[in-house]
């Protein structure tokens, strides 16, 4: 699924313009990258969270050359679902 079939699935189930739509998710993705950037934590209950975890440094390789390459500390962003999500998913696709 994609950001213009989430825009298309809102937009018809509200109400609004996809125009409307769209920035509203535009938005609220701002206002998540911007929180996770100052390191904040980000909660949705019954969804699941967003949040940045430290990745240490260590040594790769190239899976072409066969090299060893140095891979400095980063931090990524994460995303943990909650157990009512995972659930649901589950049961759904157990069904068929």
């Amino acid at each position: 699924m994609t950001k213009a079939d989430i825009v298309d699935t809102i937009a018809a189930a509200t109400g609004l313009t996809k125009v409307e739509t769209e920035a509203v998710i535009n938005g609220f993705l701002s206002t998540v990258s911007d929180a996770l950037m100052r390191g904040q934590r980000v909660d949705f209950r019954g969804f699941g969270s967003f949040s940045v975890k430290k990745r240490a440094s260590k040594v790769g390789q190239n899976p072409g050359t066969g090299e060893t390459v140095p891979v400095p500390e980063r931090f990524v962003p994460v995303f943990k679902a909650s157990k009512m999500l995972k659930n649901a998913v589950d049961n759904n696709m157990k069904k068929g």
